[in-house]
């Protein structure tokens, strides 16, 4: 297993990191949160999917009693724009393991107009607090080392489709997922990945959010080169990961009708099987 530190030898952490003081929300009143979306976790000209789920994740654990995501369903409904936006938050229930709370996140469009973005419904509780017993039939993924691997500043030319977020991620890709890139996709719907935070930070259960939706398209080994457009996104974030670089599977058996599923799985450098998700995404087909 590769060290961590391979990632970077100077490591920002969790509390004091990019991701950290880009996913801040400041509280204005009760159930009321002001946020500025930053334009370096946008791909093309769109805000990542991921990276708003970690922003209203965050509003979501200030709202709530308790701090960590258990599940967390996401409806895209606008895109987001970098810049000024609002969430409000709504506290559904609250038990002893569990709360339950929804929130929204609004932006104004070029009218003037507040128009709302995303909408969310989730459940949060106490990792720490979950036994160790564990019973599965899941394996990690098979990855090649990460020197084998392949990132974005591997390429020749840039990468379709990259953008701002490339630079404040640590992606080393797998190099049997890649061959879109060379112009000769595989047909299978896979892509698998070292995955951590350029600046070192470790992951965190918020930082899960944006790992599963952090890689380049499955679509893109169907065979197809535009983006795709995220229209729901589920994450069930199983364990508090140990530090370390992650690794992501992704895989897509379905393209129907325009739309398909991406399904991920995240592991720790403990072979943990700490999130899980699945989406719904828009295809542009071509």
């Amino acid at each position: 297993m590769p060290e961590a530190a391979s990632v970077q030898a100077v490591r920002a952490t969790i509390g004091d990191s990019e991701f950290d003081r880009d996913t801040a929300v400041t509280p204005r009143e009760a159930g009321v949160y002001d946020v500025d979306l930053s334009a370096g976790w946008t791909i093309i000209n769109a805000v990542n999917g991921g990276y708003l789920l970690a922003v209203l994740g965050r509003a979501l654990a200030h709202a709530l009693p308790h701090s960590d995501p258990f599940t967390i369903s996401a409806h895209y409904l606008t895109a987001s724009q970098p810049g000024p936006a609002v969430i409000r938050t709504d506290v559904v229930r609250t038990g002893r393991t569990l709360s339950t709370g929804q929130a929204s996140l609004f932006q104004y469009d070029g009218e003037g107009r507040e128009t709302e973005r995303i909408r969310v419904l989730a459940s949060y509780g106490d990792l720490d607090s979950l036994p160790d017993d564990v019973r599965t039939t899941a394996q990690p993924p098979e990855i090649p080392p990460m020197d084998q691997c392949f990132g974005p500043q591997d390429a020749p030319a840039p990468i379709p489709g990259s953008s701002a977020i490339t630079d404040r991620l640590f992606l080393k890709l797998d190099p049997a997922t890649l061959g879109w890139a060379l112009g000769a996709p595989s047909g299978k719907g896979e892509m698998r990945a070292w995955f951590g935070l350029a600046d070192g930070r470790d992951a965190d259960p918020l930082s899960l959010l944006l790992a599963v939706d952090a890689l380049p398209p499955t679509a893109f080994e169907i065979g197809l080169s535009g983006w795709v457009l995220t229209v729901e996104l589920t994450v069930h974030v199983r364990c508090r990961p140990a530090p370390g670089p992650l690794r992501v599977s992704i895989t897509t058996r379905n393209l129907a009708g325009g739309f398909l599923e991406e399904d991920a799985e995240v592991w720790d450098s403990a072979d943990r099987l700490v999130a899980q998700s699945r989406q719904l995404a828009r295809a542009r087909l071509r």
